[in-house]
């Protein structure tokens, strides 16, 4: 991975996300569900990247990020038709939004909310690489066990009363139930017409069986390395928290909807695992 003088390099969790969506346009048959590709980029990993066994055996997670992936992206472009020009990315990560495709980014505010390590390290490689940081993106850093991302936010140019694009994946595995309806809640007080699109993991009864080991192993792997899953739900278990944080239209968006949205017909088979599932919800 490429080094940089006095940063820390980003979240491990980042990385692997950012790997994957580059491996699925190197390694999946087209059609690509997303093309992405920057974030390797900005890794600059070593030449066996792919050889990693988070890479090499991880297939259908991999089908599972890139397809969360184009499920934001295609909200957020749809959104921006319609006049929201807000849009705020909790838990961001090396997000590429912003540098794929510029020209709907350019008509938008985006707030990438993280880690400070995570961010400071990402900025610093996107101007390495000549990206650089447009006046529209925003960088708030937080530290989430000790701050609030929303009183950060506040310290930027967000307008709170009008609408926004929030979006949040992967994120509330490692949350509290506290932290998690503390964020709800918030989110529900912004402008009229935001949208919020939140990931959850599902119980274990839940998942496809052949899903089962590897959600079994990420566990004992995310425990052991200080971050533990700590969160599951059941789908009504989700709408409710949404309804009771006091957002009006709230559905759920399963693995099934976006297979059916985006893996149909596929020559290489290619399908996401099912321990995902996502909260779609309006203010």
């Amino acid at each position: 991975m490429q080094q940089n003088t006095g940063i820390t390099e980003p979240d491990n969790t980042a990385v692997r996300t950012a790997l994957w969506r580059a491996l699925h346009v190197q390694v999946d048959a087209e059609p690509h569900i997303l093309e992405d590709e920057i974030g390797l980029k900005l890794i600059d990993p070593s030449d066996n990247w792919q050889e990693r066994p988070d890479m090499k055996f991880t297939k259908r997670l991999r089908a599972s990020i890139v397809a969360r992936s184009r499920f934001i992206e295609d909200l957020i472009i749809e959104q921006s038709k319609q006049g929201i020009c807000q849009y705020v990315i909790l838990g961001s990560g090396l997000d590429t939004f912003a540098q794929r495709r510029p020209g709907i980014a350019a008509n938008l505010q985006i707030y990438e909310i993280d880690q400070p390590d995570t961010l400071a390290w990402k900025e610093q490689r996107l101007n390495e690489l000549g990206f650089g940081i447009p006046d529209y993106l925003h960088f708030v850093p937080v530290n989430f066990e000790t701050s609030s991302w929303w009183k950060e936010l506040s310290m930027t140019n967000f307008d709170f009363k009008k609408p926004a694009v929030v979006t949040c994946t992967g994120v509330s595995l490692y949350l509290t139930a506290e932290a998690i309806n503390y964020t709800l809640s918030k989110i529900a007080t912004l402008g009229p017409g935001s949208k919020l699109a939140m990931t959850f993991y599902l119980r274990m009864e839940f998942l496809d069986e052949e899903d089962k080991p590897m959600q079994e192993r990420a566990k004992k792997g995310a425990l052991k390395a200080g971050t533990p899953m700590i969160s599951f739900f059941t789908p009504d278990e989700i709408r409710i928290l949404a309804k009771e944080a006091g957002f009006t239209d709230v559905k759920t968006i399963t693995t099934k909807d976006l297979e059916q949205r985006y893996f149909a017909n596929r020559p290489d088979g290619l399908l996401p695992a099912s321990g995902e599932i996502f909260l779609l919800a309006t203010v």
